[in-house]
């Protein structure tokens, strides 16, 4: 038997916890009344606690972002609970898009997290385990308001649109929506710093592209084309176009445009790893789920409607502890 040393005790130790997880099923449900019942029965009559609302933010984060999950599990303890309640917040408003029947009540949800945000600041949070949660790491880490709003805004304006009209609109979304939460994430470390920021900045950037590339066939498949206007007027393509599969080379040098700014940022945030604090590197941890994809997209020939993009990667958990090995993005 292979004696465990204190440097692969701790990744022993996450890979075991990985396989634990992968094997439990969510008690979250994907549908929304579901999730806000659970929520409503976070507290008993009696007024104690029937879950963790650390787990609670946990869980949420596992079932809706796994990817992230992963990423999270390699933060440092220290800042771990943070971590995971600002990424359970970044997954309620991602949502909220996906799952409103109609922009009023996509509004609503989004005054809703203003609201709890400015009374998280104020000392008074809403019974819930994402306030909660972000109430304990806010006053301990002095996270920035800032922030928060910042993203809300930009989920709540991404209601209103159908399409972007440019992919600079496009990075300027992932700039407000992705980068503000990897400065949270800084924050939650410690970290403040010049160069660490402007890093964040370009892998928010790629990251929010890559997340947007990804979600192309799924909102497709809803009816939903927004691909940015100003790349299917240099194409000569139509929204019905793409909704019908017509033109599919056309559309692939769309793809190709999009995912070649996401590798430029990442490029961009690269060079910069000289300057920046190796305490930063596990907010940078999705560096390697953007490369991944861009390598993938890149292989199918930016065909972002190919199958094989849409299979799970096994090896991921893998591929971020070396990357947390290594110290580096």
């Amino acid at each position: 038997m292979a004696t465990i040393t204190k440097t692969n005790r701790g990744t022993w130790s996450f890979l075991s916890y990985i396989r634990r997880h992968e094997k439990k099923t969510c008690t979250l449900t994907c549908a929304r009344n579901n999730k806000l019942s659970q929520q409503s029965r976070f507290y008993s009559s009696s007024g104690k606690k029937n879950v963790n609302s650390r787990q609670y933010c946990l869980n949420l984060i596992q079932k809706y972002d796994h990817e992230n999950f992963l990423c999270t599990l390699l933060y440092p303890k220290s800042a771990r609970e943070a971590a995971i309640a600002i990424k359970a917040f970044n997954v309620e408003i991602a949502q909220v898009q996906d799952v409103v029947t109609d922009k009023q009540r996509g509004a609503m949800r989004m005054v809703f997290w203003r609201d709890t945000i400015e009374k998280v600041y104020q000392g008074s949070p809403p019974q819930t385990p994402i306030a909660l949660e972000l109430a304990k790491v806010i006053s301990e880490h002095k996270l920035t308001k800032q922030w928060f709003m910042r993203s809300i805004d930009a989920r709540a304006n991404r209601l209103e649109i159908d399409s972007f009209k440019s992919v600079n609109d496009l990075e300027d979304y992932c700039e407000n929506s992705v980068s503000s939460v990897m400065y949270l994430m800084l924050e939650s470390l410690g970290i403040k710093d010049l160069h660490a920021d402007h890093a964040a900045s370009h892998i928010g950037r790629a990251h929010g592209l890559v997340t947007y590339l990804r979600a192309i066939p799924f909102n497709t498949s809803r009816g939903r084309v927004n691909l940015p206007t100003d790349l299917l007027i240099k194409y000569g393509v139509s929204q019905e176009d793409v909704y019908r599969g017509k033109k599919p080379e056309l559309v692939n040098d769309i793809v190709y445009d999009i995912a070649s700014v996401a590798i430029q940022h990442l490029r961009t945030a690269r060079s910069l790893k000289k300057d920046v604090p190796k305490s930063a590197v596990p907010t940078f941890l999705n560096t390697v789920i953007c490369e991944k994809y861009l390598t993938d997209i890149q292989q199918a020939g930016f065909n972002v409607f190919d199958t094989k993009l849409q299979r799970k990667n096994g090896l991921l958990p893998i591929q971020l502890l070396l990357q947390r090995m290594k110290r580096t993005y």
